[in-house]
């Protein structure tokens, strides 16, 4: 019976549910609130599992696509369906980090001078599944795990945002707030670009930004679905029809079944899409719920502390430099890949629309606090490289763990988790 109890506690639902009672109860909710609340936090993960596995067949999909048009692996750097891959093997050790996580940044915040209350709890999540990894990969025990993998990320959350925050200042007039995301680093080195880019005339180029008229062929680029769907359709459109030109056309109808072979693209990339929206309304509705249920004791307990929340929060700042952030990290990702391409490298990684989206949007925004459309064109261009660059480097120990249909694409994950690798190596 022991035995049947404590495996339900590695039931990754259970235990995110266990969670939110722990918070919802230390706050003295009422019933009808903890009871929804709990709720909540179950049916936001098994959706966020649905539309997981979803866009994980999908992801597997192209790759069989690629592999067979080019004859090497290809990844799309997508952290949702990754994160989904790793907490359906690790979900106790991702859960626990998670949850740990979250109470020792309030741990940091309340005792050192980082006063980051980091609100954007999926972040925390897939920073978690990250690390996460790391230790399991480097052969550490359970307890290794969760203890010192909880320490990692409650001081990155914490300490992080701190990095960028005299840009954020700077961009929001002083709001009182920071960024919540984890490309805090090159978010920091987007505004250092956008400072050695506007010299002593700064100003002006910032509110030159602001203001800039763009055409209307990028005002579609501002919707998220639209450009995630966008993007994997031509991907998918490239993958066919080299797979068919190479001599594989046998491969794309078996994989097209009862539908067209020339439409098949476009179905996959719009179910990618549509799997895509599933999956982040999930983690959103069950992360939403476990940071409320920890926010008002920070808000209680933490005087002078600083809320770090989402990107697009910021975007209203300067609105024209999203899309114009985005398609060009976008290209600074298409680039890497054919580097990876042309020096032979076994697995290709492609950048993911969705990921180009909001960091490669929040780097032209910060890039351009300073460096006006110079800066932002120039920090996401180099942002789009290293985010499609730099998971190479975790890749193969990701691999051997069975996530390789998906990667984890975002800055602050990589520089942090390869020098963490590096420690970690030491010991294993």
């Amino acid at each position: 019976m022991a035995i049947l109890v404590m495996n339900q506690f590695r039931n990754t639902a259970v235990l995110l549910m266990i969670l939110a009672l722990i918070g919802l109860l230390a706050q003295r909710k009422p019933a009808k609130e903890t009871l929804s609340g709990v709720l909540k936090v179950g049916i936001g993960f098994m959706i966020f599992n649905i539309g997981g596995g979803h866009v994980g067949t999908i992801a597997a999909n192209f790759a069989t696509l690629f592999q067979t048009a080019f004859g090497v692996q290809g990844t799309v750097l997508a952290v949702e369906p990754a994160t989904a891959l790793a907490m359906d093997v690790y979900g106790f050790e991702i859960s626990m980090i998670m949850g740990l996580g979250f109470i020792f940044g309030l741990v940091i915040a309340k005792l050192t001078p980082l006063k980051s209350i980091f609100l954007t709890g999926q972040h925390y999540l897939f920073f978690a599944a990250v690390i996460g990894l790391i230790f399991i990969s480097n052969g550490m025990p359970t307890w290794v795990t969760v203890i010192f993998g909880s320490l990692v990320l409650g001081f990155s959350g914490a300490g992080l945002p701190k990095l960028a925050q005299k840009y954020t200042d700077e961009l929001t007039g002083n709001a009182g707030v920071a960024l919540g995301h984890f490309n805090l680093i090159f978010y920091w080195f987007s505004g250092v670009i956008g400072s050695v880019i506007g010299g002593k005339n700064w100003q002006a180029k910032k509110e030159k930004a602001a203001n800039r008229e763009l055409p209307d062929f990028f005002s579609v680029f501002r919707d998220f679905v639209f450009s995630v769907a966008f993007f994997m359709i031509i991907l998918f459109y490239i993958a066919t029809i080299a797979a068919v030109i190479s001599g594989h056309m046998d491969v794309v109808q078996e994989m097209a079944g009862n539908d067209l072979w020339f439409l098949y693209p476009l179905i996959q990339g719009l179910q990618f899409a549509a799997g895509m929206s599933v999956l982040i309304y999930g983690v959103r509705q069950f992360i939403a719920e476990l940071t409320a249920a920890f926010v008002a004791i920070s808000e209680k307990y933490i005087p002078g502390s600083m809320p770090a929340v989402d990107v697009p929060v910021f975007f209203q700042y300067a609105p024209t430099m999203v899309p114009v952030g985005f398609i060009t990290s976008f290209i600074g990702g298409l680039t890497a890949t054919f580097a990876m391409a042309a020096m032979g490298s076994p697995v290709v990684l492609l950048p993911a629309a969705g990921i180009a989206f909001f960091s490669g949007g929040t780097m032209g925004v910060f890039g351009s606090i300073r460096g006006g459309l110079k800066g932002a064109i120039i920090a996401s261009f180099l942002g789009g490289i290293l985010l499609t660059a730099l998971p190479l480097v975790l890749f193969p120990a990701f691999s051997e763990l069975g996530i390789t249909d998906a990667g984890f694409p975002q800055i602050d994950y990589n520089i942090i988790g390869i020098l963490l690798d590096k420690i970690l190596k030491l010991f294993s």
